[in-house]
C-alpha cells in the first residue's frame, strides 16, 4: 500500500498518529504536496462524509477524523503556502445574530475543512455586517449561516439584504442551514442553497464553488 493511500486510511480510521507519521513520511519521500492533499487528506475525509451521511459512523468517529485531518494539515500547510497550490474555496462561517447555538455549525465547519476548504468561523450571535465584511475582506466565495432558533431565522435574510445593497451577490453565495431552516425558506429569502445536515453541506458548498 502507497504512503498517500495509508493516509486516507488512517484518516478513514481516525487515527492521528499515523496520519501525521504517512504526511511527514510522503513529504521526506518528496510526494508532491497536492498529491499528499487531494489523494490522502481529502480522499479519506470525503469517505468519512459520505459513511457519515449514511450513518454508518456518528459524530465521535468524525471528530477523531477530523483530529488527525488537522494533524496531517499542520505539517502540510507550510508547504501548500510555499508551492502556492490553490484551496477549493473560503467560506465565511457563523450563526446569526441572536442565536447562542453553535454545535452544528461546527461540525459544517469540521467537515468543510476536511473537504478543503478555508473556512472562517466566526461564532455565535454574529451580526449582518460582520458576514458580509468579513467575507468582502477575506475575498470569500461562500457565507454559511446557521440558526437554531425561529426566532433569529430572520437573520439569515438581513445577511441576503445585505450581500445584495452592497452588490456583491455576484461574487459572494449565501447557504443556510438548521433544525428550524427549511429549503423552502432558504428559496423565499433569496439564499443560494440549504443544507439539511453537515454533509449536504459540503455538497452543496462544493456545487456553489463549482458553478462559479
Amino acid at each position: 500500500m502507497d504512503i498517500v493511500k495509508q493516509i486516507a486510511d488512517g484518516l478513514e480510521r481516525g487515527d492521528h498518529e499515523l496520519v501525521r507519521a504517512r504526511v511527514r513520511e510522503a513529504i521526506e519521500c518528496r510526494v508532491e504536496t497536492a498529491t499528499i492533499l487531494e489523494q490522502g487528506l481529502v480522499a479519506g475525509m470525503n469517505v468519512v462524509g459520505e459513511r457519515f451521511r449514511n450513518h454508518l459512523v456518528f459524530l465521535p468517529e468524525v471528530l477523531l477524523s477530523a483530529r488527525a485531518m488537522s494533524a496531517g494539515m499542520e505539517l502540510l500547510r507550510p508547504l501548500l503556502i510555499r508551492d502556492a497550490v490553490p484551496g477549493r474555496g473560503k467560506v465565511v462561517l457563523g450563526s446569526v445574530r441572536g442565536d447562542l447555538h453553535d454545535i452544528g455549525k461546527n461540525l459544517v465547519g469540521i467537515m468543510l475543512r476536511g473537504a478543503g476548504f478555508d473556512v472562517v468561523d466566526l461564532g455565535h450571535d454574529v451580526p449582518p455586517e460582520r458576514f458580509v465584511e468579513t467575507a468582502e475582506r477575506e475575498q470569500a466565495q461562500i457565507i454559511g449561516l446557521s440558526a437554531l432558533l425561529t426566532t433569529t431565522m430572520s437573520g439569515m435574510g438581513e445577511v441576503v439584504n445585505l450581500v445584495e445593497r452592497r452588490e456583491c451577490r455576484g461574487r459572494i453565495k449565501i447557504i443556510v442551514g438548521g433544525a428550524p431552516v427549511s429549503d423552502a425558506f432558504a428559496r423565499e429569502i433569496g439564499a443560494d442553497a440549504y443544507g439539511f445536515d453537515a454533509a449536504s453541506a459540503v455538497e452543496r458548498v462544493q456545487a456553489l464553488i463549482a458553478a462559479g
